[in-house]
């Protein structure tokens, strides 16, 4: 049942774990902000606290598929003028604590990039990036709701 599934996200430790309850289901290595820790906006810093997934964007699009403003690229559309691609799928945080109820208003994801080989090293501009392959079979066992813990 979906309803116990929980994230973990350690910072330290770049790592993404799914439990359900309190047991461990799948766990997988992620890319934090390379600017640290912190909740200001275009601070570019990944929060901390607890969050739940607001909303679960690109689930029938192919993996490697970019998007823009939250919307999947055809292969035809130019690539966005950034090294920080959002790929394959999107996890969008919502904050629920006082000091990280801006998440969702800063466009914190978890989501794929094209940087795989800079997975378990703090790396990103804020979002927890993940594995290609790792982002689409989380996004499949976890829904909308699905309670997120950031910790350092």
């Amino acid at each position: 049942m979906q309803t116990l599934r929980n994230i973990h996200i350690s910072i330290g430790d770049q790592k993404l774990t799914l439990k359900d309850g309190d047991t461990p289901i799948r766990s997988y290595p992620v890319s934090t902000s390379r600017f640290g820790i912190g909740t200001e906006m275009g601070s570019m810093k990944t929060p901390t606290g607890r969050f739940r997934v607001a909303e679960k964007i690109g689930g029938n699009t192919p993996s490697g598929t970019v998007f823009r403003s939250r919307v999947p690229l055809k292969p035809v559309d130019p690539l966005p003028p950034t090294e920080d691609l959002v790929m394959s799928r999107i996890l969008w945080l919502d904050g629920l604590d006082e000091q990280n109820a801006n998440t969702r208003d800063r466009f914190i994801y978890i989501h794929g990039t094209k940087h795989e080989d800079k997975i378990g090293t703090p790396a990103s501009r804020g979002c927890v990036r993940m594995r290609n392959s790792d982002v689409i079979e989380l996004f499949d066992l976890v829904g909308e709701s699905t309670p997120v813990v950031i910790e350092a």
